[in-house]
């Protein structure tokens, strides 16, 4: 998976031009994406709370790393900003729940302030966007449901990679088991639904990898 991190550092500036970049290699592991609203931490605790869209829906959400800080010190929170996300889908009732780990503004763009804000008009950088690329390790063409294995890279190299399931609403090719995809997806509702999927081929078995815990 990919985080950016947005600040108002201006290296970070010159480095991420994009809320969503491109792949750094052709089978790059990720799942990111975006949400436009307006975050509303709980009573209790910054990091935990939720994300209020214009389309109704109250996402679930918690703050990760860096952006932490960056809220505190920068942000209005009283206002709409497009937050750089990771998808999950809660084990206990399969509801969508968002992890916070970057926010999009104008200032950290190559683009002016009016076509900035309007980035959720557009495709794919706009609200419900989700880049996921992994492997299919389940499809079933009857009930449209894709399952997906991300593999997380280690930070340490004696440590094992992290993976985790993410399951998709959609169609694939009857041959899809195994292959690494690159998937263009869109929240609606609950479902992480499948716009575009461009097969990259089998994947070949050579990696260790354990679940990792949420």
């Amino acid at each position: 998976m990919e985080v950016n991190h947005i600040n108002n550092d201006s290296q970070s500036k010159a480095k991420y031009n994009s809320p969503i970049p491109s792949p750094s290699h052709p089978k790059q592991y990720r799942a990111i994406g975006l949400i436009y609203g307006k975050y509303q931490p709980s009573p209790e605790k910054l990091t935990r709370g939720v994300i209020l869209t214009e389309e109704g829906p109250i996402i679930d959400a918690v703050l990760l790393g860096r952006i932490i800080a960056f809220i505190k010190n920068h942000l209005d929170l009283n206002k709409e900003h497009l937050w750089v996300v990771y998808p999950h889908l809660k084990q206990e009732n399969n509801q969508f729940h968002a992890q916070i780990v970057g926010v999009w503004q104008a200032e950290n763009s190559n683009q002016n302030s009016e076509e900035s804000l309007n980035l959720k008009e557009e495709f794919p950088l706009k609200h419900g966007y989700f880049s996921v690329r992994g492997e299919v390790i389940f499809y079933s063409k009857e009930e449209a449901k894709v399952i997906v294995r991300i593999i997380q890279s280690p930070r340490k190299k004696s440590t094992q990679a992290n993976f985790l399931k993410l399951q998709l609403t959609g169609i694939l090719p009857h041959n899809s088991l195994g292959h690494f995809f690159d998937f263009d997806v869109f929240l609606k509702d609950n479902n992480l639904v499948i716009e575009k999927a461009h097969d990259l081929g089998l994947l070949l078995k050579n990696h260790k990898v354990k679940k990792r815990k949420y």
